[in-house]
């Protein structure tokens, strides 16, 4: 078994990191000034754990301790979609259990095709970082392989999530202007979906 940083405890949630692959390149990201989260903890891996090893991994903790599993690592998990589907379908098989994912809302543009009909029945939430209020601010910050495009792409996705997830959660960072914070929690209430201003760390 890898000796890898697969899953890790973060507050009532048990995180699970399963790609360093991103398409965005954000000027706040973590990625950029720490190995990790918390002390002596490396989300780098050496290669992408296999779907055996994540559900190992996972199977390690008592999830009875945990009010969910969020897929959220050290990149964007959305690259690894089929193998994540499969993991929650194990979980859900064998337990209840609430599942999240992290995404930055490039799946349909990775894959090449609408990938959210996957998610119905596996997972629970879905939060998608917008982080900026209009494609020209969110290039200038997320920096993304896909120009200005990501951000429309990404507004997209979350409504097409919609469809198969009982909650849609539009997510920016506090460094943000109050202003633009207020403009952004406007586009998740127009589009009815919930809103949540992550802590810079």
């Amino acid at each position: 078994m890898t000796d890898m940083t697969i899953t890790y405890p973060l507050g009532s949630s048990l995180y699970v990191n399963v790609t360093n692959r991103c398409t965005n390149r954000c000027s706040f990201c973590i990625r950029n000034t720490q190995a990790g989260v918390g002390a002596g903890i490396s989300l780098w891996l050496e290669r992408e754990p296999t779907v055996a090893e994540i559900i190992e991994d996972i199977e390690k903790h008592d999830l009875a301790e945990y009010k969910e599993i969020v897929f959220c690592g050290f990149g964007e998990p959305m690259f690894r979609v089929y193998d994540i589907i499969e993991v929650c379908k194990r979980l859900k098989e064998k337990q209840e259990v609430s599942i999240r994912i992290n995404t930055n809302g490039h799946g349909n543009l990775i894959h090449g095709k609408d990938i959210t009909p996957l998610l119905k029945g596996r997972v629970d939430s879905v939060s998608i970082s917008l982080n900026a209020k209009n494609a020209v601010e969110y290039q200038a910050i997320c920096r993304s392989d896909y120009g200005e495009q990501g951000f429309d792409a990404m507004l997209d996705f979350a409504a097409k999530c919609k469809q198969y997830v009982s909650s849609v959660v539009l997510s920016v960072v506090d460094i943000m202007h109050e202003d633009d914070i207020k403009e952004c929690e406007e586009i998740a209430e127009r589009l009815g979906m919930g809103f949540r201003i992550r802590h810079y760390a």
